[in-house]
């Protein structure tokens, strides 16, 4: 199969990462790579984000992540979203505007993300 990989610009990135769902929220806690299942969505530039991480894990920086693979074998794209991060405590702000969680309870946890950096690529079938 020959396929290609191709950068889209970061508009185009966001309005993929707008239309999907789940995506993970990755941080680093103690030196190690903490994934999360999350849901987002955007207000105001920002990405608003729901998760299962508890809030004393609130990162400094965050990278959002989602792909999506198509019925057609080596096909799809990725987007890519990292930037600093802060947690929400402005309970009625977080419940106004934040997605449902993945798993309510104490550590669904609401960041909002500013995006310093969006990057995104589609794969395709190339011509031969």
């Amino acid at each position: 199969m020959n396929t290609a990989t191709v950068r889209v610009s970061g508009a185009e990135a966001l309005c993929l990462l707008e239309r999907s769902s789940p995506i993970r929220l990755v941080y680093t806690r103690r030196d190690l790579t903490v994934p999360r299942p999350a849901t987002h969505v955007r207000a105001d530039g920002r990405l608003i984000v729901r998760t299962s991480a508890p809030a004393a894990a609130g990162p400094a920086t965050a990278t959002y992540e989602v792909e999506e693979s198509r019925a057609v074998p080596g096909t799809g794209w990725t987007v890519t979203v990292s930037g600093p991060a802060e947690v929400v405590t402005d309970v009625e702000d977080a419940d106004r505007r934040a997605p449902g969680g993945w798993t309510p309870g104490p550590h669904d946890t609401i960041f909002r993300i500013r995006p310093r950096t969006v990057a995104g690529f589609r794969v395709a079938h190339r011509e031969a």
